[in-house]
This record gives structure tokens, C-alpha cells and sequence, in this order.
């Protein structure tokens, strides 16, 4: 946890001079903020030139009182790293220092943007293994790439740090020795077949027409008016409607697939993931920014491979990290939980594999959840369809809707029936050595694999149709990940005994009570 250092008692050794960032972040952080504030600063330009004092004047002062803050930041930021603890000192007007105990840091990670890259410096961020939002961890922008990748290894390597060092360069006089790392995975160009079916240029596409949108509105412009929106407006107006549609759909699916292409190799271009001496895996991607994620293999709960709906057609898959300390609320790309972007499904499974240290949990065939369960994903599925033409056919019956949509809507019962399939294909658990598997989705199919050591609680959850049909959902709680992950609709009998062989002891009370009430119906 990152804490406010509240007496001199926790403060390093005197001897452990503050040191200032590098000097070259002066041409970062003052670029960095008018990009923040262009927003502001182009409603004060236009503000400026519609009013009658000032002019452009009144945007010159908004934009130097923005470059003085970023100026501010390299003169009132220091910090300093002892054997025992990294402390951060900020602040102009508020200040404040930060300080994190050596033995508390569990990631160091290293980002590059292409402004950072330019200038050889790097952000280091080190992280305390806190999820929440409001605590992203000890920052220090910017540093040398040598001083960030130097950082980086002793850190995490817990060896002490004021050591011999070199008082007039400020930097250590015993070279860092590099020790060899085992490659797991690295990117190919092949991969990239996966990229247009991983769906991410739907958000691109998504942001890319807002900022349009933003832009326009701010500048004035009439994108209605733009030549070729314009054209191609008046072309779909003398197309059929039938024809318009799937002209549309084409053109998007089109977009969305160059837009994935793009995202994924500015996201995963150089993609390296390789385990370390000392017990850490290290990740390297990024075309434009460049980032080094690291993972200390002992906060590792397990590992998930994924396969969303269109990568799983095409034979792709993904692997994910569940550990402690890593945001699963903000995505696993961003939280720094990606092990294998999608790739060959054989390829991801291996590298998962190899990250727990047995192959045997990703390949195990599973034990299938039975007629019950398969039951209830028909019912869910076909209900809710069935549930949908009615709607639609009284729509047409009471309110005049158009006749169409209801025979149409039919060719949904196969599809629904189909996905309830696949749903029960998709459900399964089983016991691999030491690892707890489960499985389910659809649209997106899971298989997490669970450290049974990691595994603290058990949640035995029924609805009122489960019991009925005499199935639980069982819910393995961890410290990692998203905390909780089930295997849906398993019959009771089968829940308890899998929960009782994977973590010994955990449920014998209950297992008791629930003797004693089975005897005593």
C-alpha cells in the first residue's frame, strides 16, 4: 500500500541524497498538459476572438499558464530509494510525500510513449498490489530508460540499493549484471489473422466517430455537408432498403475489421512474454508506446484462456493471468493481466501451460454438468426468444406495426437453440493435480484453472429454479482476478464432493450438517 510517510522515524538513512527526475521531461510534461487541456484551451481561443478586449491574448496567457505547470512538475518532484523504502516527494502548494517499503512492492512497471521514446525516458510505475481506482501506485515520470530499467530489476530482485554508489554521477558504481530470462512467447506475423475477428476496432471505430463528432461541434462544422458524407448519403437514398442495409453492413464490418487490424498491432507489435530468474514474468509490447509489464510468479492464482465467439471460429484463442494486485475492472490489456494476446489456440495453450507449470490442467477433459443442465439453457434460451416474437406479434396485432418482423424473427428459435447448445458444450470442471478447472460461456468461453491452494472460500449459490431441478452453482473464491469463479448449474452432489477433493478440510463442518439433514428427511 502506498502511505504518506507520518514521522521521521520511517524516513530512509540521511545518507540517501533526493534526486531529481531527468531534466529532459521538461520537453514531456508541458506537451503532456496542452494535450490535456486543448479542450479548454480552444473554447478560450474562440472565446477570445469573439470578444471585443484581448483577442488572441487571453489564449496565449491559457496556454503559457498551462506549459508553467507543466514546467512546475520537474522542480517540486524528488525521490530517493534506500534499502528499505522508495519515497516520492510532490507538490508546490499541497506537498506531499510518498512512501512504499521495499518488501511491499509487487510490480514495476515501465511505459514509453512515442513523445518518451524521442527523448530516451520512461514512466515508472510501482505498484503495491492495491486494485483500487484511486491508487494507481508510485509514479515517477520521467526517468532515464537505463535508471527505469535499472530500478526495475533491483526492485523487484529485493537486493539493497544503496550500495556502492557513485556520488558525483549519482548512479551505481557496480554495473547491474543481466541474467538470462526463458522466452515463452514472442509475436509472429501470423498472429495477426486473429486481429480483425478480436472485435477492439469496434471501440476504435466508437471513439474515433465521438472525437470527430467532438471536433466538428467545436470547429462549427456541419459533417452533414462534408462532400463525401454527403455523397454517400444521397447514393444510399436511391438504393433499396434491403440493399442499403447490407451496403452498410459491409462497409462496417469492413472498417471494424482494418480498424481491429490497426489497434491490435499498435497494442501487441514486438509482444515478448518471458520468465525470469527470480521468480517473475516479464512482458514487453507496444508499437507506438512501449510497455514493460512484470508479474511476480508468486501472486499468481492461476490463468484463464478465453476465446471469444469469432476468434474461437477462426482456432484463436487468449491467455490471462489470475493474480493479486491486477485490475480486472479495467480490462485485462490495461490492468497488465494479459499473458498471450489472441493467438494460435495451441500456442496460448502451451504458453498457459507453462505458466502454471503443468500442461495437464489446459488439456484435461472435463466432467459435463448433465441432462439438467442442459435443460435449463434450452428453457432460458427459448423462452426468452419465444418471449420476443410474442412481443413483436402483438406489436403488429394492437399498435400496427409492419407484418415482417414477426415471421423473421422466427429464424431466431434456431439460433437460440444453437447457443443453448453451445452453452452446455461450453460447461465443465474437473481436478488436475494441484488445479481446480471450470469452464462456461458462449460468446465468450472461459477455462480458468486454479492454484487449489489459492482457493480461500466456497459459495454454494441455488435459485429457486435450481432447486427444482436439483443443480448449484459453486462459486471458488480466490485472492486473484475477479475473486469468484463458478461452475453453473453442477448437481448437488457433484458441487459438494468437487469442493471437498479440491481444497481438503475447508467444508467438513458442512459436510456434517449436510448429513444430518439429509438423514434426518
Amino acid at each position: 500500500m502506498t502511505e504518506v510517510a507520518a514521522s521521521s522515524a520511517e524516513m530512509p538513512p540521511a545518507e540517501v541524497p533526493w534526486r531529481r527526475l531527468s531534466a529532459r521531461m521538461l520537453a514531456v510534461h508541458p506537451v503532456r498538459e496542452v494535450l490535456r487541456a486543448w479542450p479548454v484551451l480552444i473554447g478560450v481561443l474562440f472565446l477570445g476572438a469573439r470578444s471585443d478586449v484581448g483577442g488572441g491574448v487571453t489564449g496565449l496567457i491559457a496556454l503559457g499558464a498551462v506549459i508553467v505547470v507543466g514546467l512546475l512538475r520537474w522542480f517540486t518532484t524528488t525521490y530517493r530509494v534506500s534499502a528499505e523504502q522508495v519515497q516520492v516527494r510532490r507538490g508546490l502548494l499541497r506537498r506531499e510525500t510518498l512512501t512504499v517499503p521495499r518488501d511491499r512492492v509487487r510490480t514495476v512497471d515501465i511505459t514509453a510513449s512515442p513523445l518518451h521514446r524521442l527523448l530516451g525516458l520512461a514512466l515508472l510505475t510501482i505498484g503495491t498490489g492495491r486494485t483500487d481506482r484511486r491508487n494507481d501506485g508510485v509514479k515517477l515520470d520521467a526517468l532515464t530508460a537505463d535508471e527505469a530499467a535499472r530500478l526495475r530489476v533491483e526492485l523487484l530482485d529485493r537486493s539493497p540499493l544503496a550500495a556502492p554508489v557513485d556520488d558525483a554521477a549519482g548512479a551505481p558504481a557496480v554495473p547491474l549484471v543481466v541474467r538470462p530470462e526463458t522466452v515463452l512467447a514472442a509475436f509472429r506475423a501470423e498472429w495477426l489473422r486473429y486481429a480483425p475477428f478480436s472485435l477492439s476496432g469496434i471501440v476504435t471505430v466508437a471513439i474515433t466517430i465521438g472525437f470527430l463528432f467532438r471536433m466538428a461541434n467545436e470547429a462549427n462544422i456541419r459533417l452533414s455537408q462534408f462532400g463525401p458524407v454527403r455523397q454517400a448519403g444521397a447514393q444510399l437514398s436511391r438504393t433499396a432498403i434491403w440493399l442499403a442495409a447490407v451496403e452498410v453492413a459491409i462497409a462496417f464490418v469492413v472498417v471494424v475489421a482494418i480498424f481491429s487490424t490497426v489497434a491490435y498491432v499498435v497494442a501487441y507489435w514486438g509482444f515478448r512474454l518471458s520468465r525470469q530468474p527470480g521468480g517473475t514474468l516479464y512482458i514487453v509490447r507496444g508499437l507506438l508506446t512501449r510497455r514493460s509489464i512484470t508479474l511476480e510468479e508468486r501472486r499468481l492464482r492461476g490463468a484463464e484462456v478465453s476465446e471469444p465467439l469469432l476468434v474461437r471460429a477462426v482456432g484463436g484463442a487468449r491467455a490471462v493471468a489470475v493474480a493479486t494486485g491486477l485490475r480486472v475492472g479495467r480490462g485485462a490489456e490495461r490492468g497488465g493481466s494479459l499473458l498471450v494476446p489472441p493467438a494460435p489456440r495451441a500456442e496460448v495453450e502451451q504458453v498457459a501451460g507453462a505458466v502454471l507449470g503443468d500442461a495437464a490442467p489446459v488439456r484435461v477433459a472435463l466432467v459435463r454438468h448433465g441432462p439438467r443442465a442442459r435443460q435449463r439453457r434450452y428453457t432460458r434460451a427459448l423462452l426468452g426468444t419465444v418471449a420476443l416474437i410474442a412481443v413483436l406479434a402483438a406489436l403488429w396485432r394492437w399498435a400496427r406495426w409492419p407484418a415482417w418482423p414477426v415471421p423473421a424473427s422466427l429464424v431466431l428459435l434456431p439460433v437460440a437453440a444453437l447457443l443453448a447448445e453451445d452453452r452446455f458444450r461450453s460447461l465443465g470442471h474437473a481436478l488436475a493435480g494441484q488445479v481446480l478447472v471450470v469452464r462456461q460461456g458462449s460468446l465468450v468461453r472461459r477455462r480458468v484453472m486454479l492454484v487449489r491452494e489459492g482457493v480461500i472460500g466456497w459459495n454454494l449459490r441455488q435459485s429457486l429454479f435450481q432447486r427444482r431441478a436439483g443443480v448449484v452453482t459453486l462459486e471458488a473464491t480466490t485472492a486473484g482476478g475477479r475473486q469468484r469463479y463458478a461452475a453453473l448449474d453442477v448437481p448437488v452432489d457433484v458441487a459438494v464432493r468437487l469442493a471437498d477433493e479440491a481444497v481438503p478440510g475447508l467444508l467438513t463442518p458442512f459436510l456434517a450438517d449436510y448429513g444430518s439433514d439429509r438423514s434426518s428427511d
